[in-house]
């Protein structure tokens, strides 16, 4: 079994414990034990193989060589790991320990690719907690195990029959436990963020361990890069470094397409670990002791603790923009209205820091001490061309721009730290009395990847990280994939630039035409069509704001998209053939307000219905984020008001219609993590069926109205099966192919699109080009005292 009861495993560690008390009262140490070597006869625990004391061995291998370490990689005691030939009984406690906590959790605390992996662990890694793992493991019993895996083995129970002592003791306590800073969850998946090294890789890692071995401590200034696969990024910054700068947490992969999850990185771990409680989470923040992270998800700030635990609601309708902790034991962050709050940290009655004016967005950046003020991104829609740096007043309240070109700002010991549009990053002195620079701002270093925000963490130890290079893969091509998931380019010589997070394309409904968005600048989005297998590229639309997210008309002639440009997001359409100009199709105030505060942000994406009659929308959000949307319709001709259809307090999106308009198919939240659900249309109440039960995103019918496609949680494509007949009846449910990391899989839209004869799928993957272009996670170390070398000399 992976795991036992928690009374059968104190059980079995208890009577282990008893029977190495008297092997150690006779000076036999074991120096092997692990559940190989633990028997069970009529129930009782025989602790078997006392034969290593007499060869020395790795791996669980019978050596004869002398100097190896001795004992098993997973069960090893650090001095073991380390080669000490000086064994004393409390390697075989803290072996116990591993036994114990492995009958606990399902596996050993320590886990590698290699035995060498393993040791690096059992030296150097955090303490674990058998009970941030496993919530039902006693505090004494986990207090237990921790001392039992101490370091040191003075740090450890003396004598074996202590440790079971402990076991059934329920007052024992043993330093910071499963609520407590500084111990990690030794269970579940692991995801690599992997430190990716040039020539001097043996140079650098003697350097990186020092510095790893001493966080905060002053050094030499390192630079290294972590690899970004499991990085998910935004527009805004999806980072943050503990303030010790010993761990990281960031963004990641939830496992279904399209979803996120946070993930703390240990300086001194390979891998990472998953936090509890965070599926759909983003823009996480550290708080300024260290044990609490603080994030968005459902348009809500949440925090949880750094251990690992049950999320806590801070605040209600927020934007996602990292919220920052303040000293004064409040958090800020950025409200559906652009404007800047502050709620204390354990939740209650928020209040506004900052209102903008109509047409500003804001979101707060930084901190600065001692309660004087908060730095803050103040700009307009997209924070385009410029963003402005801007500081709220903590003493007078007032706040007044510091920069007129800002994307990120932070105070270090007398210094106002910036980014710049262009991704250059200055510093300057800052009297923090008179919240003003005292001098000409000095550049530091560039190529910082800029976005709404400049993509940049600083930690209160030095520590920075900032990603460099294309945020987006830049280069993307249309292909045709079978449904062996076959791939042919539409074009070989054309491949675009699109969105980040909203690529936005749909096929024209004889199959021969795709509208699209492609960026034309950093401040445009434009509607194209592209007639296929090859054909000409032409532009539709020209606007200088957002026209993104196009769906073709029933009848091919039209196409209807988002745009922005008159200040909420509304509906517009435009004729494909070039005469005539952009028409205002539907205003949000026609869609109005089904839920308060649902859709402050405007009409996110519209379908037809094949019949022409109605227009089904996602409302609610913003392009790219997933603040608890909802879908309605509105029937042309005879609603005033659109009609809520899905308005529960979760988020509901992409919505497709059956062809023949009687079943609607959309992604749901309401399971914890996003499935695919269809429902009658418009009586959505009259029925609901669950589609996918393993993660589901980007529903997409088939033009026979028989089968159903969507994405499951594993990156494949499947089909199911719909049965004809007047009742909704689903069949049979198959793979058709995976699709790899090259293929870009929307969060807000759907991934793909089906050809008119249902055999073969338009999808959208990265040239061959941009995939070598990914952007690069850069940390430095010490990095203030680089900043301060350059502020001094003026040379970088």
């Amino acid at each position: 079994e992976r795991q036992l009861p928690v009374d059968e495993a104190v059980r079995i560690a208890t009577a282990v414990a008893g029977a190495l008390q008297a092997a150690h009262d006779r000076g036999v140490i074991h120096r092997d034990i692990k559940p190989a070597n633990i028997l069970l006869s009529g129930g009782q625990p025989l602790v078997a193989d006392f034969g290593i004391a007499l060869a020395a061995g790795a791996g669980g291998a019978r050596l004869t060589e002398t100097g190896l370490s001795v004992g098993t990689p997973y069960y090893m005691s650090p001095e073991q790991a380390t080669g000490d030939q000086r064994i004393g009984p409390t390697a075989d406690t803290y072996a116990l320990g591993c036994v114990l906590y492995e009958m606990l959790v399902g596996e050993p605390p320590y886990l590698g690719n290699t035995a060498q992996a393993v040791l690096g662990k059992i030296i150097q890694g955090l303490p674990v907690s058998a009970t941030a793992a496993r919530k039902t493991v006693p505090a004494h019993v986990d207090a237990a195990i921790r001392k039992a895996l101490e370091k040191l083995p003075a740090d450890r129970f003396t004598r074996a029959a202590d440790f079971g002592a402990a076991l059934s003791d329920p007052s024992f306590r043993h330093g910071a436990g499963a609520d407590g800073a500084g111990v990690v969850v030794g269970v579940g998946p692991w995801k690599r963020l992997t430190i990716t090294f040039g020539s001097l890789a043996a140079v650098l890692t003697v350097a990186l361990a020092s510095a790893f071995l001493r966080p905060g401590a002053p050094g030499p200034v390192i630079r290294y890069q972590l690899e970004t696969t499991d990085l998910v990024t935004s527009i805004s910054i999806q980072f943050a470094f503990a303030p010790d700068g010993s761990w990281m947490v960031y963004t990641g992969s939830g496992g279904t397409p399209g979803t996120t999850q946070l993930w703390v990185k240990a300086r001194d771990r390979l891998e990472a670990t998953p936090l509890d409680a965070t599926m759909e989470a983003t823009n996480p923040s550290v708080s300024p002791d260290g044990h609490w992270i603080a994030f968005i998800v459902g348009g809500q700030v949440r925090k949880v603790p750094v251990a690992g635990g049950v999320a806590t609601t801070i605040a209600d309708s927020a934007r996602a923009s990292s919220p920052v902790w303040l000293d004064d034991g409040t958090v800020a962050y950025a409200d559906l209205a652009w404007r800047v709050r502050s709620v204390p940290a354990d939740g209650g009655v928020s209040e506004v820091v900052y209102a903008p004016a109509d047409g500003w967005y804001t979101a707060p950046l930084a901190a600065l001490p001692n309660g004087r003020g908060l730095l803050f991104l103040r700009c307009m829609i997209s924070c385009m061309p410029t963003g402005e740096l801007w500081v709220k007043d903590g003493r007078s309240g007032e706040a007044k721009r510091l920069l007129p070109d800002g994307r990120w700002g932070a105070y270090a010991e007398g210094r106002l730290l910036f980014v710049r549009q262009d991704g250059s990053v200055f510093g300057a002195p800052f009297d923090l009395d008179a919240l003003a620079l005292q001098g000409a701002p000095v550049p530091l270093f560039d190529g910082v990847t800029v976005t709404n925000q400049a993509q940049i963490g600083l930690g209160a130890s030095g520590r920075l990280g900032y990603l460099s290079g294309a945020l987006s893969s830049d280069r993307w091509q249309a292909v045709w994939v079978s449904r062996e998931g076959q791939a042919t380019p539409v074009d070989t010589a054309w491949s675009f630039q699109t969105t980040l997070d909203y690529p936005g394309w749909s096929l024209s409904p004889d199959g021969t035409r795709l509208a699209m968005i492609v960026r034309n600048e950093p401040t445009l989005e434009d509607i194209w069509i592209k007639e296929l297998d090859p054909g000409s590229l032409s532009r539709l639309t020209f606007s200088e704001f957002q026209d993104i997210n196009p769906r073709w008309t029933p009848d091919g002639r039209a196409v209807t998209f988002v745009s922005n440009r008159g200040g909420d997001y509304d509906l517009y359409q435009r004729k494909v053939d070039g005469t005539g100009a952009d028409s205002l199709l539907l205003a949000l105030e026609a869609v109005g307000r089904v839920r308060t505060g649902s859709f402050e942000s405007g009409i996110s994406e519209a379908l037809w219905s094949r019949d022409g009659q109605w227009l089904v929308m996602r409302v609610g959000g913003v392009p790219g984020q997933s603040d608890q949307r909802d879908i309605v319709a509105l029937r042309l001709g005879r609603d005033t008001v659109a009609r809520p259809l899905l308005t529960a307090p979760y988020d509901e999106a992409v919505p497709a219609l059956s062809p023949d308009d009687r079943w609607l198919a959309y992604e749901s939240g309401e399971t914890g993590r996003r499935e695919i659900f269809v429902r009658p249309f418009p009586d959505v109440e009259s029925g609901k069926w669950q589609v996918s039960t393993a993660g589901g995103t980007s529903p997409v019918w088939a033009h026979s109205g028989r089968e159903l496609f969507f994405i499951n949680g594993s990156r494949e494509l499947v089909s199911q099966a719909v049965r004809p007949g007047p009742a909704f009846q689903l069949g049979e449910q198959r793979v058709l192919f995976s699709i790899d990391a090259s293929y870009e899989l929307a969060a807000d839209y759907t991934s793909f699109d089906v050809g008119p004869d249902d055999r073969r799928f338009l999808m959208v993957r990265q040239t061959a080009e941009a995939a070598a272009e990914a952007p690069q996670l850069v940390v430095v170390e010490n990095w203030l005292e680089e900043v301060d070398r350059i502020m001094r000399s003026g040379i970088r």
